[in-house]
């Protein structure tokens, strides 16, 4: 990977990579671009330059009301749901040093729909308690994880091995609660796990937005330490990285903004995934790429979003289904390309 310096009249300098540099450019590009398109589809469409318009208090009355109030709200709580998943699937992947250390591999999904299962079946709690319920359920299960994951410091692989477990033993939970619930409980229940955008609006996104602007600033402020941990803990301790700290710190950042996403919008899979492996290839730089990341999970929910919204006429699909078919076609052509070259 080549890098370059630039250097201020004060002295200042700035190391960075071209090619990484152009990929976040081009990635915020994208997600703008998908985001003024989505906005302005539905059985009102308008125009790209009549949405940008708008936004800017130059639209009609109707215009202002359809996107104001109807679609920007979706679509922002699509654009921090996707950077929540994104960074943390990014940070899990760094932690672990596995490409399969994502939260929705290694039980954090599954925990939070655990918690907001409970609060609507148990208790016939309603949207917001739900919410709150997968907030809760995410951290416990990150808690449990991280204790049980612990023995003189947390390695990957053990993290990893005991993450598939609680995911598998969070699963059956899963399954009991539904039997257990009465038919209206468990067909909210099924539509709240599938992971969609459908009517989200304002009371999702400022929650989402609070948490985000306090969480992803300490996320990428410790972007270089979290690039040393994936040399392994010894060279981070070599380097004056304080391993366990900055794990814990980055760890507790990453399960509360997947869970925060999670109760906005739902168990929406493989995002977290694939947006951490598709920003390494795109910007081919070593480390955790999170602000690529987070752009990247950003630009595929926006993207499968339009898809689910646009693409199968009237019937319109949750974004979670298109997410989950995307995800399932990249980890084949993952496993057909390393086969390929001889490491599986």
């Amino acid at each position: 990977m080549s890098t370059k310096t630039l250097r201020t009249a004060g002295g200042l300098s700035v190391r960075y990579a071209p090619r990484a540099l152009l990929s976040v450019l081009g990635l915020l590009l994208l997600a703008v671009a998908a985001a003024v398109v989505l906005i302005g589809s539905g059985d009102f469409p308008i125009a790209p330059a009549d949405v940008v318009a708008t936004l800017l208090g130059h639209g009609t009355p109707v215009q202002e009301f359809a996107v104001m109030d109807l679609r920007l709200p979706r679509v922002l709580v699509a654009v921090f749901v996707g950077a929540a998943l994104g960074i943390g699937g990014a940070v899990f992947q760094s932690v672990s040093r596995n490409p399969l250390g994502s939260p929705d591999v290694i039980g954090f999904g599954q925990g939070s729909t655990v918690g907001a299962l409970t609060v609507m079946v148990l208790f016939q709690g309603g949207a917001a308690a739900a919410a709150g319920g997968a907030v809760v359920g995410g951290l416990v299960t990150g808690v449990v994880i991280y204790l049980l994951a612990w023995k003189r410091g947390v390695s990957g692989y053990r993290l990893v091995l005991i993450g598939i477990g609680a995911a598998a033993m969070l699963t059956a939970v899963i399954n009991y609660l539904i039997t257990k619930a009465q038919f209206v409980d468990a067909a909210r229940a099924t539509v709240w796990m599938t992971g969609s955008l459908d009517g989200r609006d304002w009371a999702q996104f400022w929650p989402l937005l609070a948490v985000s602007c306090v969480l992803l600033p300490v996320v990428l402020g410790h972007g270089r330490a979290l690039r040393m941990l994936e040399m392994g803990d010894d060279a981070a301790y070599a380097l004056g990285v304080k391993v366990e700290r900055t794990r814990i710190v980055l760890m507790g950042s990453a399960v509360l903004l997947v869970a925060v996403a999670t109760a906005a919008a739902g168990p929406i899979v493989f995002v977290s995934l694939t947006a951490p492996q598709l920003a390494r290839r795109l910007t081919r730089s070593p480390g955790p790429n999170l602000a690529a990341s987070a752009l990247m999970g950003t630009a595929l929910l926006l993207l499968a979003d339009w898809a689910a919204t646009n693409a199968f006429g009237e019937r319109q699909l949750p974004v979670g289904v298109v997410t989950g078919v995307l995800g399932g076609c990249y980890l084949l052509w993952l496993l057909v390309s390393e086969r390929k070259a001889g490491r599986i």
